[in-house]
Protein backbone atom coordinates (compact mmCIF):
# COMPACT_ATOMS: atom_id res chain seq x y z
CA UNK A 1 0.00 0.00 0.00
CA UNK A 2 3.35 2.61 1.17
CA UNK A 3 4.39 1.73 -2.43
CA UNK A 4 1.61 2.26 -4.27
CA UNK A 5 1.31 5.74 -2.37
CA UNK A 6 4.43 6.46 -3.12
CA UNK A 7 3.76 6.11 -7.05
CA UNK A 8 1.00 7.93 -6.62
CA UNK A 9 2.82 10.88 -5.15
CA UNK A 10 5.44 10.81 -7.85
CA UNK A 11 2.62 11.00 -10.47
CA UNK A 12 0.63 13.81 -9.30
CA UNK A 13 3.86 15.62 -8.47
CA UNK A 14 4.67 15.41 -11.84
CA UNK A 15 1.12 16.73 -13.05
CA UNK A 16 1.61 19.54 -10.61
CA UNK A 17 5.22 20.04 -11.74
CA UNK A 18 3.92 20.04 -15.64
CA UNK A 19 1.00 21.98 -14.53
CA UNK A 20 3.09 25.09 -13.49
CA UNK A 21 4.94 24.32 -16.69
CA UNK A 22 1.59 25.27 -18.65
CA UNK A 23 0.44 28.31 -16.37
CA UNK A 24 3.93 30.12 -17.06
CA UNK A 25 3.61 29.19 -21.21
CA UNK A 26 -0.47 29.81 -21.31
CA UNK A 27 0.27 33.23 -18.93
CA UNK A 28 0.40 35.71 -21.74
CA UNK A 29 -2.12 33.78 -24.04
CA UNK A 30 -5.15 33.76 -21.45
CA UNK A 31 -6.30 36.89 -19.51
CA UNK A 32 -5.90 37.00 -15.88
CA UNK A 33 -6.88 34.44 -13.93
CA UNK A 34 -7.96 31.77 -16.44
CA UNK A 35 -4.19 30.18 -16.72
CA UNK A 36 -3.95 29.50 -13.50
CA UNK A 37 -7.52 27.93 -13.17
CA UNK A 38 -6.95 26.01 -16.70
CA UNK A 39 -4.16 24.52 -15.02
CA UNK A 40 -5.95 23.89 -11.43
CA UNK A 41 -8.93 22.07 -13.46
CA UNK A 42 -6.04 20.34 -15.51
CA UNK A 43 -4.43 19.21 -12.13
CA UNK A 44 -7.53 18.32 -10.52
CA UNK A 45 -9.13 16.44 -13.55
CA UNK A 46 -5.33 14.39 -13.88
CA UNK A 47 -4.83 13.42 -10.51
CA UNK A 48 -8.17 12.48 -10.13
CA UNK A 49 -9.69 14.14 -6.84
CA UNK A 50 -13.25 15.41 -6.40
CA UNK A 51 -14.25 18.79 -3.82
CA UNK A 52 -17.36 18.68 -1.83
CA UNK A 53 -18.57 22.20 -1.01
CA UNK A 54 -20.57 22.86 2.13
CA UNK A 55 -21.75 26.72 2.52
CA UNK A 56 -21.75 29.06 0.31
CA UNK A 57 -19.25 31.72 -1.70
CA UNK A 58 -20.31 35.37 -0.67
CA UNK A 59 -19.76 37.11 -4.34
CA UNK A 60 -19.02 40.12 -2.34
CA UNK A 61 -16.29 38.60 -0.37
CA UNK A 62 -12.67 40.70 -0.85
CA UNK A 63 -10.71 38.50 1.68
CA UNK A 64 -10.46 34.59 2.18
CA UNK A 65 -8.81 33.67 4.86
CA UNK A 66 -8.13 29.57 4.45
CA UNK A 67 -6.28 26.77 6.42
CA UNK A 68 -3.20 25.18 4.85
CA UNK A 69 -2.63 21.97 5.43
CA UNK A 70 -1.26 20.74 1.59
CA UNK A 71 -0.13 22.22 -1.47
CA UNK A 72 -3.06 20.94 -3.62
CA UNK A 73 -4.70 24.26 -1.65
CA UNK A 74 -4.14 26.64 -4.06
CA UNK A 75 -5.19 24.50 -6.73
CA UNK A 76 -8.49 23.29 -5.12
CA UNK A 77 -9.32 27.00 -4.51
CA UNK A 78 -9.03 28.10 -7.97
CA UNK A 79 -11.54 25.53 -9.17
CA UNK A 80 -14.26 26.23 -6.57
CA UNK A 81 -14.49 30.44 -6.86
CA UNK A 82 -14.20 32.53 -10.50
CA UNK A 83 -13.07 35.11 -8.57
CA UNK A 84 -9.18 36.30 -9.98
CA UNK A 85 -7.34 35.37 -6.55
CA UNK A 86 -4.32 37.50 -5.15
CA UNK A 87 -2.39 35.11 -3.04
CA UNK A 88 0.13 36.33 -0.40
CA UNK A 89 2.71 34.41 0.00
CA UNK A 90 6.08 34.56 1.95
CA UNK A 91 8.85 36.41 -0.14
CA UNK A 92 11.12 33.66 0.31
CA UNK A 93 8.87 31.78 -1.84
CA UNK A 94 8.73 34.15 -4.65
CA UNK A 95 12.76 33.63 -5.24
CA UNK A 96 12.46 29.88 -5.95
CA UNK A 97 13.68 29.49 -9.79
CA UNK A 98 10.52 28.23 -11.37
CA UNK A 99 8.12 28.21 -8.71
CA UNK A 100 8.46 31.72 -8.11
CA UNK A 101 7.77 32.97 -11.56
CA UNK A 102 4.49 31.10 -11.43
CA UNK A 103 3.36 33.47 -8.40
CA UNK A 104 4.87 36.36 -10.08
CA UNK A 105 3.19 36.42 -13.51
CA UNK A 106 -0.38 36.82 -11.88
CA UNK A 107 0.93 39.45 -9.83
CA UNK A 108 0.50 37.46 -6.18
CA UNK A 109 1.50 39.22 -3.16
CA UNK A 110 5.14 38.63 -1.36
CA UNK A 111 5.66 39.37 2.08
CA UNK A 112 9.14 39.94 4.23
CA UNK A 113 7.93 38.85 7.90
CA UNK A 114 11.20 40.34 8.97
CA UNK A 115 11.29 43.76 7.22
CA UNK A 116 10.36 47.14 8.99
CA UNK A 117 9.00 48.41 5.19
CA UNK A 118 6.89 45.18 4.19
CA UNK A 119 3.91 46.48 6.01
CA UNK A 120 3.76 49.28 3.91
CA UNK A 121 4.75 47.48 0.51
CA UNK A 122 2.10 44.69 1.78
CA UNK A 123 -0.74 47.90 2.36
CA UNK A 124 0.15 48.98 -1.47
CA UNK A 125 0.03 45.70 -2.73
CA UNK A 126 -3.21 44.94 -1.53
CA UNK A 127 -4.70 48.41 -2.30
CA UNK A 128 -3.63 47.70 -5.93
CA UNK A 129 -5.11 44.28 -5.89
CA UNK A 130 -8.24 45.03 -4.91
CA UNK A 131 -8.30 48.29 -7.11
CA UNK A 132 -8.31 45.83 -10.06
CA UNK A 133 -11.26 43.62 -8.28
CA UNK A 134 -9.00 40.97 -7.08
CA UNK A 135 -9.43 38.79 -3.54
CA UNK A 136 -6.72 38.59 -1.51
CA UNK A 137 -6.55 35.37 -0.38
CA UNK A 138 -4.18 34.54 2.56
CA UNK A 139 -3.06 31.49 4.87
CA UNK A 140 -2.97 33.18 7.73
CA UNK A 141 -1.32 30.47 9.64
CA UNK A 142 1.78 31.40 7.77
CA UNK A 143 2.62 27.51 6.88
CA UNK A 144 1.77 24.39 6.63
CA UNK A 145 -0.06 22.76 9.83
CA UNK A 146 -0.39 18.71 8.41
CA UNK A 147 -2.07 17.96 12.80
CA UNK A 148 -5.51 18.91 12.05
CA UNK A 149 -4.29 21.97 15.11
CA UNK A 150 -4.69 25.39 13.11
CA UNK A 151 -2.02 26.79 14.21
CA UNK A 152 -1.79 30.82 15.22
CA UNK A 153 -2.30 33.53 12.57
CA UNK A 154 0.24 35.94 11.51
CA UNK A 155 -1.18 39.56 12.08
CA UNK A 156 -0.48 40.38 8.57
CA UNK A 157 -4.25 39.86 7.16
CA UNK A 158 -5.74 41.94 10.03
CA UNK A 159 -4.21 44.66 9.13
CA UNK A 160 -4.65 44.56 5.25
CA UNK A 161 -8.46 44.10 6.37
CA UNK A 162 -8.59 46.40 9.43
CA UNK A 163 -6.90 49.13 7.19
CA UNK A 164 -9.73 48.70 4.19
CA UNK A 165 -12.83 47.44 5.89
CA UNK A 166 -12.49 44.44 4.16
CA UNK A 167 -15.48 41.49 4.10
CA UNK A 168 -13.51 38.72 5.20
CA UNK A 169 -14.60 35.14 4.56
CA UNK A 170 -13.32 32.17 6.09
CA UNK A 171 -12.95 28.57 4.35
CA UNK A 172 -12.13 25.45 5.98
CA UNK A 173 -10.13 22.82 3.75
CA UNK A 174 -10.86 19.53 5.48
CA UNK A 175 -7.52 17.31 5.93
CA UNK A 176 -5.55 18.09 2.55
CA UNK A 177 -2.40 16.59 4.01
CA UNK A 178 -4.69 13.39 4.27
CA UNK A 179 -4.43 13.29 0.11
CA UNK A 180 -1.11 14.75 -0.86
CA UNK A 181 1.79 15.13 1.58
CA UNK A 182 4.79 16.12 0.16
CA UNK A 183 6.96 15.57 3.08
CA UNK A 184 6.26 11.62 3.54
CA UNK A 185 5.86 11.59 -0.55
CA UNK A 186 2.23 9.98 0.21
CA UNK A 187 -1.11 10.78 -2.14
CA UNK A 188 -4.23 9.22 -2.65
CA UNK A 189 -7.25 10.48 -4.77
CA UNK A 190 -10.30 11.16 -2.99
CA UNK A 191 -13.23 13.53 -2.21
CA UNK A 192 -11.48 16.76 -0.46
CA UNK A 193 -14.70 19.13 1.61
CA UNK A 194 -14.18 22.46 1.58
CA UNK A 195 -16.42 24.77 4.22
CA UNK A 196 -17.31 28.28 3.36
CA UNK A 197 -18.38 29.96 6.71
CA UNK A 198 -19.97 33.48 7.14
CA UNK A 199 -18.39 36.26 5.84
CA UNK A 200 -18.05 39.67 7.87
CA UNK A 201 -16.30 42.96 7.83
CA UNK A 202 -13.42 43.57 9.21
CA UNK A 203 -13.55 45.90 12.68
CA UNK A 204 -10.32 47.37 13.22
CA UNK A 205 -11.78 48.45 17.03
CA UNK A 206 -11.98 44.60 18.22
CA UNK A 207 -8.12 43.86 18.84
CA UNK A 208 -8.96 40.19 18.95
CA UNK A 209 -10.89 39.19 15.89
CA UNK A 210 -8.51 37.43 13.94
CA UNK A 211 -7.44 34.93 16.74
CA UNK A 212 -11.23 34.49 17.70
CA UNK A 213 -11.70 33.53 14.27
CA UNK A 214 -8.99 30.94 14.52
CA UNK A 215 -11.06 29.52 17.22
CA UNK A 216 -14.10 29.42 15.13
CA UNK A 217 -12.53 27.54 12.27
CA UNK A 218 -10.89 25.06 14.62
CA UNK A 219 -14.33 24.57 16.10
CA UNK A 220 -16.12 24.22 12.38
CA UNK A 221 -12.79 21.72 11.26
CA UNK A 222 -13.29 19.51 14.85
CA UNK A 223 -16.97 19.62 14.23
CA UNK A 224 -16.85 17.87 10.93
CA UNK A 225 -14.51 15.18 11.83
CA UNK A 226 -16.60 14.45 14.75
CA UNK A 227 -19.61 14.57 12.58
CA UNK A 228 -18.16 12.33 9.91
CA UNK A 229 -15.73 9.38 10.83
CA UNK A 230 -14.93 8.98 7.22
CA UNK A 231 -12.67 11.68 7.93
CA UNK A 232 -10.96 10.48 10.62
Amino acid sequence: MKIFARISWLYATIIIFFGLTMMIATYYLLPRPYSRKFVSWFIRFTIFYTVEIDGKEDPEAQMFLINHQSDLDIGIMETITSKDLAWVAKKTLFDIPFFGLALKLPEDISVERESKTSLIKLLRAAKDRLDKNRVITMFPEGTRSMTGKILPFKNGAKVIADKYKLRVQPIILMQTSKYYNIKNFYYKPGRIKVIFMDSFTADKSDDNWLQDLREKMQKVYNDELANNSSRR
